[in-house]
């Protein structure tokens, strides 16, 4: 037994190399979570706002359409629903969409002057982390400093009913 003693005692400290391992290895652990969950989070914000471009232009060419079949702006979203100012009601939205970035229809209706809604905006105010690279129509929104500055308005193009009016001109 004396010789047992003896070798416990030699060997003190080897039980404190494995508790510092566990612990660097939970450390690495709690740090590539921390990693993942900020790329999954910016990752879930690009996807909403991909889903507000898509449902902002799909409003804003909702309302394009009914404009261009009386030259008034709709009166509510829900008139983009069921356009019943024709004998046969006409849809021009499939369904109203909502907000992604509030997960709710609660838009920001954008008044035209003449009255009627001529476009819509989120109600966020949280910074969009795309700044550039948008499509001709959406131009507008770089360098944004809100979601709410991404307003999907529809604006007549001044001109556009003379010039098809117009006969070619010949030289």
């Amino acid at each position: 037994m004396p010789g047992r003693e003896r070798q416990l005692s030699s060997e003190p400290g080897q039980g404190g190399f494995t508790y510092l391992g566990l612990l660097f290895a939970v450390a690495i652990l709690g740090i590539t979570l921390a990693t993942i969950g900020v790329v999954w989070s910016t990752q879930i914000r690009r996807d909403k706002e991909l889903e507000l471009l898509f449902a902002g232009d799909q409003i804003r060419d909702a309302i394009g359409r009914y404009y261009s079949e009386g030259r008034v702006y709709p009166a509510t979203l829900a008139d983009l629903l069921e356009d019943k100012r024709q004998p046969l009601a006409h849809r021009h939205l499939r369904r109203l969409y909502y907000d992604p970035m509030t997960a709710s229809q609660d838009w920001t209706l954008i008044p035209a002057p003449e009255g009627g809604i001529m476009g819509v905006a989120t109600t966020s105010q949280a910074k969009p982390i795309k700044q550039a690279n948008f499509s001709m129509a959406d131009s507008a929104f770089e360098n944004a400093e809100t979601y709410a500055d991404w307003q999907f308005i529809f604006m007549p193009r001044v001109g556009a009913r003379r010039r098809a009016a117009q006969p070619p001109h010949k030289p």
